[in-house]
């Protein structure tokens, strides 16, 4: 059998495979946690966890744009938990009732005075910005697993704290 062959039939079965068992509709959980430790969001809200799966799942799979863009989801979603924990929730809403940009979301968060964020929170959000930012939006920038492996300690403690802030844990 000619390589050609071999490797077409190695396809039709792949394809025959994948065709009778798809991957799950909602994703399935990643068995590592290289990322963000599953105990952290463990029992709180079924789209916290899933996005905690994605984020170690896709850094897993060398995926890193993948991983920033959801750590940068977590981080936006875990301060509007916060505001809706404290009931402040329109105050990061446009005119339109949209929620803030992540850049605005941190500007208030910042400095708001119903809670003390911590000084490491603070220095720590930008950072975490900027990957998810340009993992986002940059046409020419691919992130690395270095890039993921420096976001890892300030993500960290920008979850725990967050987390706590809001109540979740």
């Amino acid at each position: 059998m000619s390589i050609e062959r071999a490797l077409q039939s190695v396809r039709l079965l792949r394809d025959s495979v994948r065709e009778k068992n798809p991957p799950p509709e909602e994703g399935a959980p990643s068995p590592e946690e290289p990322v963000i430790y599953f105990s952290l969001v463990r029992n709180t809200r079924g789209y916290l966890e899933r996005l905690v799966h994605q984020i170690n799942g896709s850094y897993e799979h060398g995926w890193y744009d993948a991983s920033a863009v959801m750590i940068r989801r977590l981080v936006e979603t875990l301060i509007i938990e916060v505001y809706e924990k404290y009931g402040l929730a329109d105050s990061i809403k446009t005119a339109q009732g949209d929620f803030f940009y992540l850049r605005d979301l941190i500007s208030a968060l910042s400095t708001q005075k119903q809670w003390n964020l911590s000084k490491n929170a603070k220095a720590a959000l930008p950072r975490l910005k900027d990957v998810g930012d340009m993992s986002a939006h940059s046409r020419r920038f691919i992130a690395q697993r270095q890039d993921i492996d420096r976001m890892m300690a300030d993500l960290r403690v920008i979850v725990q704290e967050l987390m706590t802030l809001a109540s979740l844990k």
